[in-house]
């Protein structure tokens, strides 16, 4: 990539890290404010919201730097595209953390609250550790089978509709994301996790990773070719290193 080029591709996916977080901490927030003692209701209003944000923020950003928000995202496109180098991947994934941490931040502080308040919600439990094995298999099962079959238009409502869909099949809720889990411990609210229980959840979405590749690879046996189309059509392919 060009010195330029990274630099987009990362502030996009600092931002749209960043927003995700915000979005899902806020509308966690909110709903516990507008519907205290009704947990099921809270789920549904933060799983609508995230999920809507998500398709926006994918329109928003994918056309800059793919919209990975999402490291396992970023290393599944590296090892089954090779657009990446690790020195990319790095850099991605160092996006997307710091994003994902100051988004809580922010939604913390937009709702009149300490800016870093860590959580105490304890989330570590074998059933919790298999939704996200599940619900990150799931979520780059679909992303890439979008590439693979040309159809990486449709990706903004289809993976929002996924997330949207896995707060309420998976026992997690759905993190599927592991700077959005570091995220979610800078915030003692609705959608916190404990600092404990993060690497836990981290440690099985990278399962989630691997299982999710090789259903891709099973059932797009093709799926390694180089492809411009992420989570939405890229402008350009990612030029390769010492391109102009």
């Amino acid at each position: 990539m060009t010195a330029t080029g990274t630099a987009r591709r990362l502030l996009a996916e600092f931002l749209g890290t960043a927003l995700l977080v915000t979005a899902v901490v806020g509308s966690g927030i909110m709903a516990a404010t507008l519907s205290p003692g009704d947990a099921g209701l809270q789920l549904l209003e933060n799983a609508v919201a995230t999920a809507f944000a998500l398709a926006v923020l994918i329109l928003i950003f994918g056309p800059v730097s793919g919209a990975h928000f999402n490291p396992v995202v970023t290393a599944a496109d590296w090892f089954l595209n090779r657009r990446f180098t690790i020195k990319d991947f790095i850099g991605y994934a160092g996006a997307q953390l710091a994003g994902a941490i100051a988004g809580s931040v922010l939604a913390n502080l937009m709702f009149d609250l300490a800016p870093v308040t860590f959580s105490t919600k304890e989330r570590a439990a074998g059933h919790l550790w298999l939704g996200e094995v599940v619900a990150t298999a799931g979520l780059i099962l679909l992303i890439f089978a979008l590439a693979r079959s040309g159809r990486a238009a449709v990706a903004p409502a289809a993976v929002g509709a996924y997330i949207g869909a896995a707060y309420w099949f998976t026992s997690s809720t759905s993190f599927a994301n592991p700077a959005v889990t570091v995220g979610r411990a800078f915030t003692d609210t609705f959608a916190g996790i404990a600092p404990s229980s993060v690497p836990g959840f981290i440690a099985f979405q990278i399962v989630g990773l691997i299982v999710g590749v090789g259903l891709l690879l099973a059932l797009y046996p093709d799926a390694g070719r180089t492809t411009d189309d992420v989570v939405v059509e890229h402008p350009a392919p990612l030029p390769t290193r010492g391109t102009p």
